[in-house]
């Protein structure tokens, strides 16, 4: 899953199907569909898509228990469900269809308007969600970074090596270098400048 949002449909109208794809395309979205159950299944487990849009009554299993087995699935995690019904419409039934773990519920008959808007309402939270782990990796990474030189380092006073966690002592330069993004550079402080190059004016009174 990139930036690009790909939507499953599935619905055994072929009417209601074409309808549900010509609409989601002008939404500028890569729309896959399926007209059985267990084509859609198959479909998740090749390919899973971001969002799936999905009848409740299909001619080979319930949709709340396609959405209820995708939700279940490790492998789905982060997939969108939106249940769709003609039928099934009551407040109960929409009641029921969210229990199953749905995270919307189309009524239909709807306006195309508000269809469009409603999978664009579900894109934009499913965005949202897919930004927030993005930063939550990003966060994560640059803590384990700052771990790495937290702490007590075993330092020599004389020979400036540090001791690393398998027990060897290695140089400074080499300790930074293997435990943080610091890139070292030569150079000399002025005071070791004085002291090796008398004679070399290195840093300007």
């Amino acid at each position: 899953m990139g930036d690009s949002i790909r939507i499953l449909a599935v619905d055994d109208d072929p009417d209601v199907l074409s309808a549900t794809v010509r609409m989601i395309a002008k939404l500028e979205h890569e729309v896959v569909q399926a007209k059985t159950g267990e084509e859609a299944r198959a479909m998740l487990k090749s390919d899973p898509p971001d969002l799936v849009v999905l009848d409740v009554m299909l001619p080979d299993m319930k949709g709340t228990d396609l959405c209820r087995d995708i939700k279940s699935d490790p492998a789905l995690n982060g997939v969108f469900v939106v249940l769709t019904s003609g039928m099934k419409i009551s407040s109960l039934d929409q009641a029921d269809g969210l229990e199953f773990g749905a995270d919307g519920y189309i009524a239909r008959p709807i306006s195309n308007r508000e269809f469009r808007a409603r999978i664009n309402a579900m894109v934009r939270i499913l965005m949202a969600e897919r930004e927030r782990d993005r930063l939550i990796l990003e966060l994560e990474t640059a803590l384990s970074k700052v771990k790495q030189l937290s702490g007590l380092l075993p330092f020599c006073s004389y020979c400036k090596k540090i001791r690393n966690d398998n027990g060897y002592w290695s140089q400074i330069e080499e300790y930074l270098q293997e435990y943080s993004d610091a890139e070292l550079g030569d150079s000399i402080c002025p005071n070791c400048a004085k002291s090796f190059f008398p004679g070399v004016n290195i840093y300007r009174e």
